[in-house]
């Protein structure tokens, strides 16, 4: 009976290994692709593969920090190091964009495009041109784009965005004087609601809570889970309370000062402190708290239509017999 000599597993070298990577280009444009080379850190600069050639960028994540960020499974793979003379080539490119966007400019005038040009980005080996542009309205630039090919001898894309985006595209200082957070660390932008600003018991001027792209500030949403954990130790205002006082009505709440503004039914208000508030609830007796409506006669309105008075009812006359 012989002797069965176990079988190992080739064990695959780090090289074969891949991970990974999260590579940033212009703007806040990124991919996720695959690398095999281990010295790839944070803040290289690589070669990656896109779908029309090759382009440069900058390593922004790693492994599972990447693997987090990224959806789908990357297609592309990370060629090699980028060396200094095709960064040297990327900035040239970063510094022709302006003169592209201004002949763009000119050509969208020439057709008479009811459009606004962005921005524009060179792909790292000029086979393909992206231009941002916004447009309230559908643009027919079909022609546009067949005249921008014979000008820059390129692969042209127009790439309709938002407001948004273009704000978090082109960067931007916001009303507390930092960065724009879309421009620099926000992953992505969230719809906001007004109801975050009533939440939140701010004003509603359109100035007061706008952002720079004239939609309302991202910053709203930061702070307003926050804001309904403490509204929670609050009575809900318009809510009828039996106190001390009597039947008292919640017209405002104050979570910075921690103060309750209740009305009774002579109509008098006062102000008390959110702990005065639960210890006048908690010696009342358990009731029903109901306000009594105020007892004044209620007047026509002139905007409704008046109904006109009843006739008085004529009294038959009987007949003599």
């Amino acid at each position: 009976m012989g002797l069965e000599l176990p079988v190992f597993q080739p064990v695959a070298s780090p090289q074969d290994q891949a991970f990974l990577v999260e590579v940033g280009f212009k703007g806040m444009r990124k991919g996720f692709f695959s690398c095999t080379d281990p010295s790839v850190r944070v803040n290289d600069w690589v070669l990656v593969e896109v779908e029309r050639g090759h382009d440069v960028g900058r390593v922004r994540s790693l492994g599972g920090v990447a693997q987090k960020k990224c959806g789908d499974s990357p297609v592309s793979v990370v060629l090699r190091h980028a060396d200094d003379e095709e960064v040297r080539q990327l900035y040239a490119l970063r510094a022709d964009e302006e003169r592209v966007r201004r002949e763009t400019r000119q050509r969208v005038q020439e057709h008479g495009l009811h459009m606004k040009v962005s921005d524009a980005e060179w792909q790292w080996d000029r086979n393909k041109l992206t231009i941002y542009f916004t447009a309230e309205r559908r643009v027919d630039f079909r022609q546009l784009v067949r005249d921008l090919a014979r000008t820059f001898r390129s692969r042209i894309e127009l790439k309709q965005i938002g407001v948004r985006d273009e704000a978090a595209q082109l960067g931007g200082v916001g009303r507390c004087g930092r960065q724009l957070c879309c421009a620099t660390w926000l992953r992505e932008i969230k719809p906001i609601s007004l109801q975050l600003a009533k939440d939140q018991s701010l004003s509603l001027n359109p100035q007061q809570i706008s952002g720079t792209c004239g939609r309302l500030m991202c910053c709203l949403t930061y702070e307003h889970d926050a804001y309904l954990q403490a509204r929670k130790r609050f009575p809900r205002e318009g809510k009828t309370i039996r106190t001390t006082v009597g039947a008292e009505r919640v017209i405002a709440i104050d979570i910075w000062r921690s103060t309750v503004t209740l009305q009774d039914e002579q109509r008098q208000r006062r102000t008390i402190d959110l702990d005065q508030l639960k210890e006048e609830t908690a010696a009342t007796p358990a009731g029903p708290a109901r306000m009594e409506k105020p007892s004044h006669p209620v007047l026509p309105n002139p905007a409704q239509p008046q109904r006109p008075p009843r006739r008085p009812r004529r009294q038959t006359e009987q007949k003599p017999e």
